[in-house]
């Protein structure tokens, strides 16, 4: 069993994993608990005994809500929390086949290179330590190199002159003299670097600057426009490392301080102690097991077409997103992919259209559905307040970097809870980004004086919020203030 199924089992049970989403994310209890579930049940499926195992399919999500309640945020933090790579699309960004637009596979792509970064990362944390006393080594030697081997010093120039012409071998005084002076050579370089290495220790060098020479990367063109939309990175596999022979490397030579040569040194060796094989199939390996593909903006493509315009080619989306969420294999430029048992978390507010719109096949590849509640003025004072990165600890945060000091009362918070709730539902209902909205009404005039009033404290109450709101509680303002 890995590390990460270990840490699944002792630590995230389905209640964990719901207390760990309440940090961030306020009600919308019955997503938690079927994203939660969804979760526990891959490591639960990775205890079962082949080949039972890989018949357990994962139970997709299906996310009915308005804008604004949290569904992207439920699956970001899901996957933060399992250490899964992670991506949102938006399934109005896909056309059929056949159409000029993205290709639904390139979802699959996407996430691959996520997981490329994210197992890039971890092992370069784990050759940090040996990285860096690489580096040191190198920078010792930059800054006081070593004896030139190269070049014959004095007296193996005069021990060449009294060789026997008969044996050509040298006097044996002469080759203990010359020997000598190389130790005795070493020996000060030796003692020279261990008085900068301790320098370097306490960090008594870091201004100094010294000019130091590194591999300057750089990819072929070919693989840049393969990159491009529309240009299929798979029709070149593995284009850079078929050409990276043929186009060495350059050396770049740079003059920086001790400390900023010592960081890009360290990237360099880091980056030559990585096996780049190990992780692409380290990552290929998490992307199959553990991936987490959000679908954004479902509903968009599950209205009837009127068989002309933007419309025609959305049920063609839907059956080519069938095969990636019903399971099959996708070429990517690091190697194929088994979409099996990604996650997929499919979302969608579903305005205009309904969740049976969609055809019958991918309605049956998400059987779990919840439907998310909108906000209600309580849930509006508890997301200000509550999450670990509210919104009222962030603008608290950003003003106390001039040295104002913002105090809310809960009557103001409530004021601010009271003006989004009526705003959402005189206009278009955005959930719980509408309070960026008031917020920054509300604290306009501060934000804009605060580096004059340093040192003050400001109260928000209830007055001063209807006082900074008063133009725009008038219906005709409310569209051109808040959005």
């Amino acid at each position: 069993m890995t590390e990460f199924d270990a840490a699944l089992a002792e630590e995230l049970t389905p209640s964990q994993i719901v207390a760990s989403l309440d940090r961030f994310i306020i009600g919308q209890n019955d997503a938690k608990r079927a994203v939660a579930i969804a979760l526990r049940n891959r490591y639960r499926r990775r205890l079962v005994e082949e080949p039972l195992r890989t018949e357990i399919m994962p139970k997709n999500i299906l996310m009915v809500g308005p804008t604004g309640v949290g569904k992207t945020e439920i699956a970001r933090r899901l996957a933060s929390l399992a250490n899964s790579p992670f991506v949102k699309v938006e399934a109005t960004k896909y056309t059929e086949v056949g159409y000029v637009g993205r290709d639904v596979e390139s979802m699959v792509r996407d996430l691959v290179e996520t997981s490329i970064r994210m197992v890039t990362e971890e092992h370069m944390v784990r050759v940090r330590e040996k990285a860096a006393d690489l580096a040191i080594d190198r920078l010792l030697e930059i800054m006081q190199p070593g004896p030139k081997r190269g070049k014959a010093p004095s007296t193996l120039q005069t021990l060449l002159e009294r060789m026997s012409p008969q044996s050509q071998e040298p006097e044996p005084e002469a080759t203990e003299a010359a020997s000598d002076e190389q130790r005795e050579e070493e020996e000060r370089i030796k003692r020279i670097r261990d008085r900068l290495r301790a320098k370097l220790e306490e960090g008594a060098l870091d201004d100094r600057e010294v000019e130091i020479t590194i591999e300057e990367s750089s990819k072929p063109m070919m693989e840049v426009l393969s990159s491009q939309a529309g240009f299929e990175e798979v029709s070149f596999p593995n284009l850079g490392e078929v050409l990276g022979p043929m186009m060495p490397s350059k050396k770049k030579t740079k003059r920086v301080s001790v400390q900023e040569a010592l960081d890009l040194l360290t990237e360099e060796e880091a980056e030559n102690l990585l096996d780049h094989d190990e992780i692409k199939r380290e990552a290929i390996e998490r992307v199959e097991q553990n991936g987490l593909i959000f679908l954004d903006e479902i509903d968009k493509v599950a209205a009837k077409g009127s068989g002309q315009g933007p419309d025609v080619s959305r049920e063609g989306v839907q059956r080519d997103i069938l095969p990636i969420v019903e399971g099959c294999t996708v070429q990517t430029k690091h190697g194929p992919v088994a979409t099996d048992h990604i996650l997929f978390v499919a979302a969608g507010a579903f305005h205009i259209s309904k969740p049976t719109d969609l055809i019958p096949e991918l309605q049956g590849r998400l059987p779990i559905r919840v439907e998310l509640e909108s906000l209600t003025e309580d849930d509006f004072v508890r997301i200000l307040t509550e999450p670990e990165n509210a919104l009222v600890k962030q603008c608290q945060a950003l003003m106390a970097t001039e040295g104002v000091t913002l105090e809310f009362t809960d009557d103001g918070l409530r004021e601010i809870a009271s003006t989004a709730k009526t705003v959402n539902e005189r206009n278009e209902n955005i959930g719980a980004r509408r309070l960026h909205t008031v917020m920054e009404k509300v604290l306009d005039e501060i934000s804009y004086e605060a580096p004059e009033r340093q040192g003050e404290t400001i109260t928000i109450d209830a007055e001063y919020v209807r006082g900074a709101l008063t133009d725009v509680l008038r219906d005709d303002e409310l569209t051109r203030y808040i959005l």
